[in-house]
């Protein structure tokens, strides 16, 4: 086999959620605990950071790996979905996982995979698991799929757990209210391993609070310690100061994330890194400084508020759910432009009224499909579209809708791209 026909393989054999949805959903743990007993259960052998949430859980996991490398740890990072290639989802020290090892992986595994059945998300954290535990990786940072409690990654014994932040998403897998949702995310905090809240959410605090004490976890609340001033962008790059107890330890921290929400992720980070400085690490000020500043040169992080060009100035960003769309839209309305042309498409298990109604009602829409099964049909975009008052027109492709949105737009105006990690991974 060579690297296509292994991601064929992939592909055809175990059922992938972010391609074909709920079928490719486990409600129990089995699949991947049988994998990692196969294997000797390599989680076990190295330490790891878990992180959860609704939004920000990706941006953190990337930016607590890049500090950790700015700090000489070799650092495994394990992410989903990818944008462009599979091996973005593990790599050590910022290098995607070699082509030959996942070959290898599965060209000598096959039949007992074929007797677990597992999905393509157990595939792959076994997978990664394997490989930090060959490779000797100091710290793994493990970012969940779906959920917490159910999740395949929710196998390891991590040194801290992180949860970023509670919105509405996943309602056919994970409930229907925040407070449902929190639970589940909950789920992965373990007897005695502190865990990082990133942000206070006043109507599911006591569900992180009860089950920290449940489990005898000591438990942290990021933003009542940190907190971000001045905020703006300088040189392209995201400036802010940071206060911790109201004293500045900060002074112009850099980020190459430029989305402002990303003070939030920041925040996060920076008691994450507290901790783990606690349980013997040795993580300066300066670490987190370069780590920060170069979370994209050190992680190969895509997505996140991406500038494509700028003649138009075109931008794209992962938001898909409702909170994501609203920080986003906040601060499309802080950017300077002329017209807003906007590129959207979803997939079809969202809240797609809800998250349409916080679009701009002055932008043009170029309403596409992503070259998914779980996208929804362009066309359905549009009727719901002008059912609240939006304008456009509809594009088979992601392609098409990009170019047509590029002839019609001046100099000045803006091109944001968002709905779907799918649709961005078509034009990064």
């Amino acid at each position: 086999m060579n690297y296509s026909q292994t991601l064929q393989y992939l592909y055809e054999k175990f059922p992938m959620f972010h391609r074909v949805g709920i079928n490719a959903y486990k409600t129990d743990l089995n699949n991947t605990i049988d994998i990692c007993n196969f294997f000797g259960n390599p989680q076990d052998n190295f330490k790891s950071v878990h992180t959860a949430g609704t939004n920000g859980k990706g941006s953190v996991s990337h930016f607590l790996a890049s500090v950790l490398q700015e700090a000489g740890v070799k650092t495994g990072l394990f992410t989903s979905p990818h944008l462009k290639d599979f091996r973005e989802r593990i790599k050590i020290n910022g290098k995607e996982i070699p082509e030959k090892y996942a070959i290898d992986f599965i060209e000598k595994n096959k039949t007992e995979f074929e007797k677990i059945k597992p999905s393509f998300f157990e595939m792959t954290f076994g997978l990664a698991s394997k490989y930090f535990n060959d490779e000797k990786v100091d710290v793994a940072v493990i970012e969940t799929g779906l959920g917490g409690r159910l999740d395949s990654t929710n196998i390891i014994t991590p040194v801290l757990s992180v949860i970023t932040n509670i919105s509405i998403d996943h309602t056919n897998l994970l409930g229907t209210t925040i407070e449902r949702i929190a639970m589940e995310k909950a789920g992965i905090i373990k007897p005695s391993v502190p865990v990082v809240i990133g942000e206070t959410q006043e109507e599911i605090e006591d569900i992180f609070t009860n089950k920290a004490e449940s489990q005898n976890s000591p438990i942290f609340f990021a933003d009542e310690e940190f907190e971000i001033k001045n905020l703006s962008y300088k040189n392209q790059k995201l400036v802010m100061d940071v206060l911790k107890d109201e004293e500045l330890i900060f002074n112009s921290l850099q980020s190459e994330l430029l989305g402002f929400y990303q003070a939030k992720n920041i925040v996060t980070a920076l008691k994450a890194i507290d901790i783990l400085n606690e349980n013997g690490l040795n993580i300066s000020g300066n670490n987190i400084n370069s780590g920060i500043s170069g979370v994209i040169k050190n992680t190969g992080l895509l997505g996140r508020w991406q500038m494509i060009s700028e003649k138009p100035l075109t931008i794209c960003d992962v938001a898909h759910n409702a909170d994501g769309i609203r920080e986003v839209v906040k601060q499309i309305e802080q950017t300077t432009y002329n017209k807003l042309h906007m590129v959207f498409g979803m997939v079809d298990d969202k809240e797609t009224e809800n998250i349409m109604n916080l679009l701009p009602n002055e932008a043009t829409y170029y309403f596409c499909k992503a070259n998914i099964p779980r996208a929804l049909n362009e066309r359905e975009l549009l009727f719901k579209a002008k059912e609240i008052g939006l304008k456009g027109l509809s594009y088979s492709t992601v392609k098409l809708a990009l170019e047509r949105a590029r002839q019609n737009a001046a100099p000045d105006d803006l091109i944001f791209i968002c709905g779907s990690s799918f649709v961005v991974a078509e034009v990064v």
